[in-house]
């Protein structure tokens, strides 16, 4: 039974699920955040704002962290390899590991240090989670979605989806995790971009006919060719539900990318317009809008 959960990483969606967990098990000890030994002593004493509600979350240090039963990692891409050394001491063999980073590459990546074995494929789906400071606000707070792939364990499946149902987190059990993750993908690759490559919230990236909206529906497409040589079968149904997806979100708000923009922190391009270019180059796929979006999202980080 999954007792203590540990989340690497302190941005919107940490928080989100801190709150969620601690909250849906009326414990506040139910869950911990793991830092390096420098940021552990700058935010232990740290105090959260909900929408609206003060919460403060137990803080440990690399250092002195004990095995969780459980680790959601939600680092951005650039944080990932530090990651891995941060939650070390948080891992044993019974350990599961969640990440609800964006992208296709974070479980392979995780798995080739702790062991395929210990993880559970998922994404975050459906939040509008922004952090200011150390005030957190949404109006949807989402699902994780996670399932069991080849290689990874039932038994670890059906363990999350009892915590899940006991600490009241809104999740969905994926038969088909595969195509889960690569329509997040292609739904992080369009709205994500976009938003940060025009400085634009979802109501206007998704204005049909604008050109935030064409080049948008353009990257997505792009994912679908590349899938297709994976094995993997999106659609243009599926584009339109991204869109509607956006559609449904606070129109003032903004993805995570987007507000990296905004603070003038380095982006998660490669892991977006990067992987794609890359991926697609092998198969002689073209990429020109993706290749748009990742010259322009590089030039604006270029002026930080």
């Amino acid at each position: 039974m999954i007792q203590k959960t540990a989340i690497i990483g302190m941005g919107a969606l940490g928080l989100l699920y801190a709150d969620q967990i601690t909250s849906g098990l009326g414990d506040m000890n139910a869950v911990e955040f793991v830092m390096d030994d420098a940021r552990a002593e700058r935010h232990k004493n740290d105090v959260y704002t909900i929408n609206g509600v003060e919460k403060q979350f137990r803080v440990v240090s690399s250092q002195s962290v004990t095995p969780a039963d459980l680790v959601i990692v939600s680092v951005k891409y650039p944080a990932l390899q530090s990651a891995l050394d941060t939650m070390a001491g948080a891992i044993d063999e019974h350990t599961i590991i969640l990440s609800v980073m964006n992208g296709i590459t974070s479980e392979q990546i995780i798995g080739a240090r702790y062991g395929a074995d210990k993880l559970l494929d998922s994404v975050a789906l459906g939040m509008d989670a922004i952090r200011e400071g150390s005030a957190l606000r949404y109006t949807q707070a989402g699902r994780i979605h996670f399932g069991a792939v080849e290689g990874q364990s039932r038994e670890k499946e059906a363990a999350v989806h009892a915590f899940f149902e006991r600490a009241h987190v809104p999740h969905v059990v994926e038969t088909d995790m595969l195509h889960r993750l690569w329509y997040k993908f292609m739904l992080n690759v369009g709205i994500n971009q976009t938003c940060t490559a025009f400085g634009v919230p979802y109501g206007v990236a998704t204005v049909e006919g604008s050109e935030p909206y064409e080049r948008m529906v353009g990257a997505m497409r792009e994912v679908i060719a590349l899938a297709a040589q994976k094995g993997i079968t999106l659609t243009e149904e599926e584009i339109a539900s991204c869109v509607e997806t956006e559609r449904s979100l606070d129109p003032m708000g903004v993805p995570s990318m987007a507000q990296d923009r905004l603070a003038r922190r380095p982006s998660e391009v490669e892991m977006f317009a990067g992987d794609v270019i890359r991926l697609s180059k092998p198969y002689g796929l073209p990429t020109p809008d993706n290749q748009f979006f990742y010259d322009t999202i590089r030039a604006i980080e270029a002026e930080y």
